[in-house]
């Protein structure tokens, strides 16, 4: 499975900006997927994450009711809404996937074998 993040970029504080991740492979309707971030001087943290099915969802407390994970099987993507940015969401965002976790496990980082090469977000006046 290659993943592929794309969308980052340069917003102001309040400002919207929509993350993409193009997988390859047959099996991405199979796949939990997730987004993941890493701000310079920081640990990788979860940001969001998607049940392969696309019913049920996870967010870091962080992000939630400010961010909005989807995915479209079909396009064999996965999305990152993200609204009301704020200066602490600048970091480099990763999507990444895995076979069915349990549910327990869809916020753990451990729990995902493959990762995209990050696209990087700065929220910056």
């Amino acid at each position: 499975v290659q993943l592929q993040a794309s969308g980052g970029g340069l917003v102001q504080p309040g400002d919207s900006l929509r993350l993409s991740c193009a997988a390859s492979g047959r099996t991405f309707r199979d796949y939990d997927m997730a987004w993941f971030r890493q701000a310079p001087g920081k640990e990788r943290e979860f940001v969001a994450a998607i049940r392969y099915s696309g019913g049920t969802t996870r967010y870091a407390d962080s992000v939630k009711g400010r961010f909005t994970i989807s995915r479209d099987n079909a396009k064999l993507t996965v999305y990152l809404q993200m609204n009301s940015l704020k200066p602490d969401d600048t970091a480099i965002y990763y999507c990444a996937t895995t076979p069915r976790v349990a549910l327990s496990a869809l916020t753990l980082l451990p729990s995902y074998d493959y990762w995209g090469q990050g696209t990087l977000v700065t929220v910056s006046s």
